[in-house]
């Protein structure tokens, strides 16, 4: 038999992205083996029988490639299908209205149908939805803690710091360092919360841009001839409730965010 789409086989796996598959998370594994480009063989964990199942007649034999963010995220969109809406909302935090899970995205409600149809007050772009459906499909739900970790202890967010560390903590302190009043208007504008933080930090803010998904942003002025520092730090959370995509397209996306806003306000944001 053949898997019928990726889907099948992403259902099989068993979605702890261990990597030894060669392929970032288990989403693309599904996808990659769905359209030929790796084979069923790849995944150390499932069983001969499961793999003889969905492998397919032309197993690792390449097939046209088309965009992964397009094909995961049209995976994502179709397990909304598969879930019961008012236990997804009682679990994330959101709620059941006309048909529509909502859920709010920085304090913005932000809306999807059965069908994959998006609709909310703010900018409707890939890192807003694919977080939102990760945290809606698979998170656990849990409440926050309020134990900070830093993105290195993530699961598998050692082997990504270097790339999340330029991305994104390094561009929002060139971001914080260019606009003075910036902080100030997370609180004001995107209903954030100044909060003394064990780090020591001259600022910190908390944000919430899901419901149980609160992320701390911790500024160091310059000082002394010595530079700014910005980090990022996550509930302890953070695994069961969204995982290491979900957050990392989260926080490269407010980033990107943040920087249009600065850029629109007339911020010089220095190389």
């Amino acid at each position: 038999m053949v898997a019928r789409n990726a889907m099948e086989i992403f259902t099989a796996l068993n979605k702890t992205n261990c990597r030894e598959c060669g392929e970032k998370t288990c989403l693309a594994f599904a996808g990659a083996v769905f359209t030929g480009r790796k084979s069923i063989q790849g995944c150390p964990y499932l069983s001969s029988a499961e793999k003889q199942r969905l492998g397919s007649v032309d197993d690792g034999q390449a097939k046209p490639a088309e965009d992964e963010t397009d094909k995961e995220l049209g995976l994502l969109i179709s397990q909304l299908k598969n879930i019961d809406f008012a236990e997804a909302a009682a679990r994330s935090g959101g709620r059941v209205s006309q048909g529509k899970l909502c859920i709010k995205v920085m304090g913005k409600e932000f809306r999807v149908d059965r069908d994959g149809n998006f609709s909310s007050d703010i900018h409707i772009n890939n890192w807003v939805v694919v977080p939102y459906l990760l945290y809606v499909l698979y998170g656990k739900g849990l409440t926050p803690k309020e134990e900070w970790i830093s993105y290195r202890e993530v699961k598998g967010g050692r082997e990504r710091y270097g790339l999340f560390q330029k991305r994104c903590e390094e561009d929002l302190r060139k971001i914080a360092d260019a606009w003075p009043e910036l902080f100030h208007d997370m609180v004001g504008i995107f209903q954030g919360r100044e909060v003394e933080s064990r780090f020591a930090a001259d600022v910190s803010v908390v944000l919430l841009p899901l419901p149980r998904v609160p992320v701390m942003i911790c500024y160091w002025r310059p000082d002394e001839g010595l530079d700014s520092t910005l980090n990022i730090y996550f509930d302890a959370t953070v695994d069961q409730n969204i995982g290491n995509d979900g957050i990392y397209s989260l926080c490269a996306g407010l980033v990107g965010m943040f920087t249009k806003l600065a850029e629109r306000h007339g911020f010089k944001l220095l190389n």
